[in-house]
Formats: structure tokens, sequence, C-alpha cells
């Protein structure tokens, strides 16, 4: 079982690889606790090496996970950063550069905070199977240079990995101050509320005033949690700056503990080297809980994926030039297009809705046609019109027959009803070819680049077709207004009004 951290800390590699560290909810413990609340003095004292940037406001600007993996006795520790998988960092202040140009990089040199999380893991003979996320400190109030949201940005950030249900929940808080207020008990409890997840941690023990103990939040009479306190004692600043190792440091957190009158009396359940105890316990324990739903998690996103990419071709890429590839994936376009038009295209062939060809057959013939025979020619025309129309063409004289003019207006305006249901028809079949094209897009669908750039340049072609066909129609209803043929045989002129007449 000591094997189950290191597999779930490769998956974290994977899944950090391509940016799914915070969607995949592996077991994991989130680091949580206001600015100076120790956080950073607790990660070191379980490691055993001063790593971490420090200094005044927001140090932590981008999630830190640590992967914790212990050596055999006498090897040498070292840390690998997972954006440089081939150097490794045997003095542990270049990795505390590192991660300060790893965050400027990513965050920019001010104090803005970033997601993307720096990934870390030591090999060391001091440390205890684990998997720990860093987050930045609560923060309530902007203060210099920091974004005026910054409080916002770090609780999302901060809500974004402790709301998965698979995170133990470090909540860290400082022993002089009223653990009421605590912002990390109080940020873990709006998404644990039971305390079923929540670790607590109690830091600068030695910093309470004379005569007070943190004795009743160590036995949970305070707050109240499942999987309990454990009590601490970091370095404070004056150590770090006489550069006080951290060996020195726990041996004086166990003469602390073991000297103080009420302490000693649960020294065995406290201390640095307790908590990382305690810490590969839980999260053991967790990933034997949790194993059975994270393996189908794991191969429901694998045949998600292997569909993907059966969905992307074969390796066409190792096997053709670039122009060939081109010129084949645009001829395959091209075919599924046409295909789908002459309805040739099995899997474009569906049982609820008309597609592709048949859906333009449809707007000409269901559409169109009856729509253009549905047309009253007389719509809109009422005696008092016409009337009104002879009157207007006499002009001031009294004419014995029916003026032509008028005859002539009257029928082009009719006509001219006809432009409108043309040009939409031509509008609908134009939405219905660039319906067809981005159906063919999945031909391109592993080449983002060009799927944008060919339909850019089909709706770009599509609409230079249709403005001419556009003024085509224009012309041809003008054609028909230019000059009215009296002499068709479906116009019913003077003359054969008068045969109609005689027989009556």
């Amino acid at each position: 079982m000591d094997q189950l951290i290191p597999i779930v800390n490769k998956l974290q590699g994977a899944f950090g690889d391509v940016g799914m560290v915070a969607k995949i909810d592996l077991p994991q413990i989130a680091v949580v606790g206001a600015q100076s609340s120790g956080k950073s003095s607790v990660l070191e004292s379980l490691v055993g090496k001063d790593f971490l940037p420090r200094g005044s406001g927001i140090v932590t600007r981008r999630p830190l996970i640590l992967q914790l993996l212990n050596l055999p006795k006498d090897s040498e520790p070292y840390g690998e950063f997972f954006h440089k998988p081939s150097v490794k960092f045997t003095e542990f202040w270049r990795i505390r550069e590192e991660i300060v140009n790893a965050t400027d990089d990513e965050a920019g040199a001010g104090k803005a905070i970033s997601r993307k999380p720096i990934q870390l893991k030591i090999h060391s003979p001091h440390v205890l199977n684990l998997t720990l996320v860093d987050l930045p400190g609560i923060t309530k109030v902007a203060v210099g240079d920091q974004p005026a949201d910054v409080d916002v940005q770090i609780r999302d950030l901060v809500m974004e990995y402790i709301t998965q249900k698979n995170c133990i929940i470090l909540a860290v808080s400082a022993a002089n101050h009223d653990l009421a207020n605590s912002d990390a008990l109080a940020i873990a409890r709006e998404v644990d509320p039971a305390g079923d997840r929540t670790v607590g941690v109690l830091t600068k023990l030695d910093l309470m005033d004379k005569g007070t103990d943190a004795m009743d939040v160590l036995m949970g009479k305070v707050v109240p949690l499942k999987r309990g306190y454990i009590g601490v004692v970091n370095r404070g600043q004056q150590d770090i700056l006489e550069k006080k190792d951290i060996g020195s440091a726990l041996k004086a957190e166990e003469e602390f503990i073991a000297g103080h009158p009420k302490y000693c009396r649960i020294a065995g359940r406290m201390g640095t080297p307790y908590l990382g105890k305690m810490l590969n316990a839980i999260l053991l324990q967790h990933i034997r809980e949790v194993l059975p739903e994270l393996k189908a998690k794991v191969h429901d996103l694998i045949a998600h994926t292997s569909t993907v990419l059966r969905q992307l071709g074969d390796n066409e890429i190792a096997v053709m030039s670039s122009g060939g590839l081109l010129l084949n994936l645009l001829t395959r376009y091209s075919n599924s297009v046409v295909a789908t038009i002459d309805g040739s295209k099995s899997d474009s062939i569906t049982k609820t809705e008309l597609t592709g060809g048949a859906r333009i057959n449809f707007i000409f013939t269901q559409a169109f046609g009856p729509y253009i025979m549905s047309m009253k020619p007389c719509e809109g025309l009422t005696d008092e019109h016409i009337r009104t129309a002879i009157d207007n063409a006499k002009g001031p004289r009294s004419a014995l027959f029916i003026p032509e003019q008028a005859f002539e207006m009257l029928v082009r305006q009719q006509v001219s009803r006809l432009e409108e249901p043309c040009l939409k028809c031509c509008d609908h079949v134009f939405d219905e070819l660039v319906k067809i094209c981005e159906q063919a897009e999945k031909e391109l669908i592993q080449y983002p680049q060009l799927r944008t750039r060919v339909n850019e340049q089909v709706v770009k072609l599509l609409r230079e077709y249709m403005n001419p066909l556009r003024d085509f129609i224009c012309n041809l209803i003008k054609i028909e207004l230019a000059y009215i043929n009296t002499n068709h045989p479906h116009f019913y002129g003077g003359g054969a009004v008068f045969g109609q007449m005689t027989p009556q």
C-alpha cells in the first residue's frame, strides 16, 4: 500500500501536463491558511529544508503541488520541477529561486495571482510519501500594489481545490489568535461543515501569552473536527534571520512540548514528526477509500480520449508531406460537402430532420414554390386603387378608352412583389450551405486553425457567389417590369375579351 501515493503522484503529473490537475479530483492535501499563519514553516518542517520563498504580503501567488517521496537512508535529497524534468536541484536555495522565477514568468513580477500550478517533486530520506498543495494565503484587504480584488481571486482559487470531495483540507491557524476568527477554518467549514476531511494545525504555540494555552482547541472543545488538531512549533522570524536549521528547530519543538506543563500530557500527538505521520496515514486511507471510484473515472477518461483520438484519424503527419497532407485534408473536406448535398453520406442521414441536399430541395419545392403559387395576382388592389390609377393616367383629359399606362403601372406593381420571396429563398439556401460546410469541418477537427481558416474562406466564397445571384434575380424582375408582353397566350387581350362576349 506504500506505493499508492507515488502512483497518485504519477497521475497528478500526467494530468498536470494537460492542465487537468484541479479537474480530475485526485486525493491530495490542500494547505489553507491566512497570510503569516505559518503555512510555509509547516511545509518546510515536513520537508526538513528551507526551500519556499519568504517575504511580506503575498508570497505564494501560484498553487504549489508538492510531492514528497521517501528515499533510502543516506540518500542525497533533491528536487525536480515538472516544467524542468531534466534538471535535479540538489541545492534547495535554487529551488526557492526557481519557484520565484516560475511565478514571475506566469503571474508577472507584481502581486497578481495565477491558477496554473507549479509542480515540485522532492526526494528525501527525511520525508514520508505525501502530496500537498500549498495555496496562497487568505487575505481580506489589498495593500500596496496588490490587485484590488486579490481577496476574491485567492478565495476562488482556494475554493477550486477544497471543494473537491477527494481533497483533505489542512487548515493552518495561529494559536496566538482567536480560533473563532480563523480564516482557514471558516473557509473549510463552507465546503466541509461536518469536519470529515479537515485536519487542524495550530502553529505558534510558543508565542501565546503567558498563562494561556491551546489545550481546549487541541482537545476539540472550541471548534470540533473529526480528524482533530495537531500543535506544532516552527521557527520564528528571528530564527530564520539567524539561519537556524530545520533540524535544530525540530529539536527545540520537541523540548518545548515536553517541557510544557500541559502539552507534555499529549506530546505523542503533537509536533511536526507526528503531523507528517498522521498526514501520510490519512492520505493512504483516503486513497484506499476512493481508489475504486478513481479507477473508474480514469478508465472513463481513457475511453473518451481514445474515442477522440479515433476521430482525429490515423497518423498522417508521420507519412505525408505538409503539402500532401493539406491537399488530402481539403479533398476529404470537399468530398464530405458534396456527399452531404448528394445524400450519399451515410452518417448525415437521420430520421428526425431533413439535412443537406434534401433540405435545399425542401426549400425550393415545399417552401418557395408553393408560396409563389399561393400569391394572388390582384392581392392589395381594390377597385378604388384601379379607378384612381386610371384617373391619374388620363390627366386633364376625358378618355374614351382605358389608358394603357394605368394598366402597365398596376401590373408592374404586382410583378415587383415577386422580388422579396426570391431573395429570401436565396438567403435560406445560403444558410443551408453554410450548415453543410460546418458539418464537414469534422474532417479537420484535429487542426483547429486550419478549420477556422477554411470556414472563413468558404463562407467568404459563398457570399461572393451569392451577391451576383441576388443581382441576377433583381435583374430578372427588372426585365419583366421593363416590358409587359400583352401577346402572351395567357393574357386576355381586347380581341379575346370581345370573342368571349360575342356568344353571350
